[in-house]
C-alpha cells in the first residue's frame, strides 16, 4: 500500500498486524526489555518490516538502534523510515546515492482529539482543512495534516539533524492529484551546495488510514531535477 506514493528506488515493507514472535537482536530487545507488551509487538513488528525493505534493497541488517532523538540509525549508503499506528506498521529504504532523504507516515483515519489540530496547524492550514472535511468528509484532513506534519519532519532531521517544529513548516495540499508541498519557515540544511526550501509529497486516504510520503532525489541521480523545494515527479 505504501509503495504506490513511492518510486521505484524505495524498497519497502508493511504489515496490517504484529508479527507473532518477531526475533529481534540482544541490543533491539534491551530497548523494549521493559515496555507493555503492545509497545514491544508494535517496535519488533516495525523493526522487522525494517529488515525485511533492507533485504529487498539488497543491505542485511542487524540491531536498528536510535540515535539521541529516537530516530533509526541505518546502515551505512542508507536512509530509511519507520511508521506504525492502530492497524499498520512500514518501513522503507533507499540507498543514498538514489534518495537523499525520506520520510513516512501512517495515521488511522479518524479525527484528531480535542485541540491537537490548534496545537500542530497555522492558521491557513487549519483554514483549508476544516475547508475540506466540509466537502470531502470521507478523508480525516485534520489527521492528514498532522501525518503530513510527521513526515516533513522525518524528512528534514537525516539533512538537518535537529529538531523541527510543527509550526516551522507551511502546508498545502491539492486533493485532486493527492499530492501536498511543504514550505520551510526557517532556513534549510544544504543540499548539493543549495539551501533546502521545502518538500514535496505524496499522500494516500483509505476506510481505515490515511498515509503520506516524501522523498527527495540524490543531486547525483538527477542532474536535471527540478530546483530543491519544488514539486517533481519522483517525490
Amino acid at each position: 500500500m505504501i509503495g504506490t506514493i513511492l518510486p521505484p528506488a524505495v524498497a519497502c515493507a508493511e504489515a496490517t498486524a504484529d508479527i507473532e514472535g518477531a526475533p529481534l537482536p540482544p541490543e533491539e530487545q534491551a530497548l523494549i526489555a521493559r515496555a507493555v507488551g503492545s509497545r514491544r509487538a508494535e517496535f519488533a513488528t516495525g523493526r522487522t518490516c525494517a529488515r525485511r525493505a533492507l533485504s529487498r534493497l539488497g543491505v542485511q541488517a542487524g540491531a536498528i538502534l536510535p540515535d539521541a532523538q529516537g530516530a533509526p540509525r541505518w546502515p551505512g549508503g542508507v536512509t530509511g523510515s519507520i511508521t506504525h499506528c492502530d492497524g499498520y506498521r512500514a518501513a522503507v529504504v533507499a540507498r543514498t546515492a538514489d534518495i537523499a532523504t525520506l520520510g513516512i507516515d501512517a495515521e488511522v483515519n479518524r479525527p484528531l482529539p480535542p485541540g491537537v489540530l490548534d496545537a500542530v496547524a497555522l492558521p491557513a492550514e487549519r483554514a483549508w482543512v476544516h475547508t475540506l472535511l466540509r466537502a470531502r468528509p470521507d478523508v480525516r484532513w485534520d489527521r492528514l495534516l498532522f501525518s503530513m506534519k510527521e513526515t516533513v519532519y522525518k524528512a528534514w532531521y537525516p539533512l538537518a539533524r535537529c529538531m523541527l517544529d510543527f509550526e516551522e513548516a507551511r502546508l498545502t495540499v491539492d486533493p485532486a492529484r493527492r499530492t501536498f508541498s511543504a514550505r520551510l519557515l526557517r532556513p534549510g540544511p544544504l543540499l548539493a551546495g543549495r539551501p533546502l526550501t521545502g518538500f514535496s509529497g505524496r499522500w494516500l486516504a483509505t476506510d481505515a488510514w490515511v498515509l503520506t510520503a516524501i522523498t527527495v532525489p540524490a543531486p547525483a541521480a538527477h542532474p536535471r531535477r527540478s530546483p530543491i523545494g519544488t514539486p517533481s515527479p519522483s517525490s
